[in-house]
């Protein structure tokens, strides 16, 4: 089965917890605290593998989990860092925000990988709240949060030469005879379903032609099996245009010709930049002196593209074209045109000292409760790694608030002693003399 979407769930691991412990050995008077780091959490790393050619087995698997890290512990040991969950995905890949459709990152290289979800750091032990005050700081450092995504993955084949051309006109015959592959064959349309892959070796080189299945008029806008395809062909070099010019099925080649390229330029306008050789196929059913023959290779050619006339199930004529392609994709590999990027790759995993919003602290009046809230991502945190039966660490947690500014603002919003103020579920009331 080909896959070339699939939607999962990530998670990265969250950081161990710092310990809170204190030296408790004989003959060592006033020990003091010895709480080691939490190990940090695992991340999720996306990586690009050639040996892989579908997305099907996301389809089976939707929830992926890197490893939490340890928590630290007595005699300042850290804990152990979480292990890395590397996924590995096909070649040509997109991994894409579903909350935002934003993209994250397009592995078009074998190998390629990034890191989609960032694991928490490990929380400090309590002995690095020690100081000439704090003697015996009973609390320590919550480890940091795991981060957890909903990400697509979009394939798109790579491939140096594309087939295109309506249902039946014969693109998977010249897949099979120019190849090893063995795609289905049949006279009705539709008979390819999925892109099939062939390296076609030529002289003493090779290259990979995919046949990009049948498209039809209004592809672009989704109908047949629309952008299933269409998107499929953006990774190509050069095209190959296959035509029935036999006109079999009483359509007329020249139609067919620029129906298919308006269905292509519709989609994406840089596929109409790339090299395209015209494919006149079944040609064994009609005479090269036909006039509808002639007509439509004058039209073509009057466009400026090559036509060669062919009988892909005969191989006639078939290594011409697999010539014509050879020659184009070399002049596209001596001369590459810098394409640009359709969609902007987006740092999700910025480090939280680098987002301005991490040390804000919002504070807002709940009028129905009578109590002031606040809210903040690293006071959050600080909360987490908060001792409520310790003064020492509430202190800690109160200090954080004043010296943002939080206190400040609270007063300007008409807070006075003893009103209430609310971090998540825990509420302590406010005194000037903390």
């Amino acid at each position: 089965m080909f896959v070339d979407r699939a939607k999962i769930f990530i998670k990265s691991g969250k950081g161990g917890d710092g310990a809170v412990t204190f030296r408790r050995e004989p003959f060592v008077p006033e020990g003091g605290p010895d709480g080691g780091d939490g190990g940090r959490g695992g991340d999720v790393i996306f990586q690009a593998d050639r040996n892989l050619r579908t997305l099907m087995d996301f389809k089976f698997k939707r929830k992926y989990e890197a490893e939490d890290g340890q928590n630290g512990m007595k005699k300042k040991r850290f804990g152990k860092s979480g292990e890395n969950l590397v996924i590995k995905v096909p070649v040509g890949t997109m991994v894409i925000d579903e909350e935002t459709g934003h993209l994250m990152k397009d592995l078009v290289e074998d190998g390629d990988s990034f890191v989609a979800a960032k694991g928490g750091r490990g929380g400090r032990g309590n002995v690095h709240f020690k100081n000439s005050v704090r003697q015996a700081p009973n609390f320590a450092e919550a480890g940091g949060a795991c981060k957890e995504r909903t990400v697509i993955l979009e394939m798109k084949l790579i491939a140096d030469v594309g087939l295109v051309g309506f249902p039946n006109v014969g693109k998977s015959s010249l897949l099979s005879v120019a190849t090893s592959a063995q795609p289905k064959i049949a006279n009705y349309h539709f008979t390819t379903i999925d892109p099939n892959l062939g390296v076609v070796q030529l002289h003493d080189t090779s290259f990979v032609m995919a046949d990009i299945a049948g498209i039809i008029e209004g592809a672009s806008e989704g109908l047949g099996l629309g952008f299933k395809f269409l998107k499929h062909i953006e990774r190509t070099k050069v095209l190959i245009h296959v035509v029935d010019v036999s006109g079999c099925e009483g359509r007329d080649p020249k139609e067919d010709f620029d129906k298919i390229n308006r269905e292509l330029e519709a989609y994406s306008p840089r596929i109409m930049k790339k090299p395209q050789i015209v494919a006149a196929n079944k040609i064994d059913q009609i005479d090269e002196e036909d006039p509808m023959y002639i007509e439509f290779k004058e039209y073509v050619e009057s466009k400026g593209y090559k036509v060669f006339p062919m009988s892909a199930p005969l191989d006639l004529g078939v290594t011409e074209v697999l010539n014509a392609a050879l020659l184009e994709l070399k002049r596209v590999e001596e001369n590459p045109v810098e394409e640009e990027e359709e969609l902007e790759m987006f740092d999700f995993e910025a480090d939280n000292a680098l987002d301005p919003d991490y040390r804000e602290i919002y504070v807002d009046y709940d009028e129905e409760d009578g109590v002031f809230v606040l809210e903040g991502k690293q006071l959050t945190k600080i909360f987490n790694s908060t001792n409520f039966n310790d003064m020492g660490s509430l202190r800690y947690l109160y200090k954080y608030i004043e010296k943002n500014g939080a206190i400040e603002q609270m007063k300007e919003m008409g807070l006075e002693e003893g009103d209430i103020i609310r971090i998540k579920n825990y509420e302590l009331e406010y005194w000037d003399e903390f």
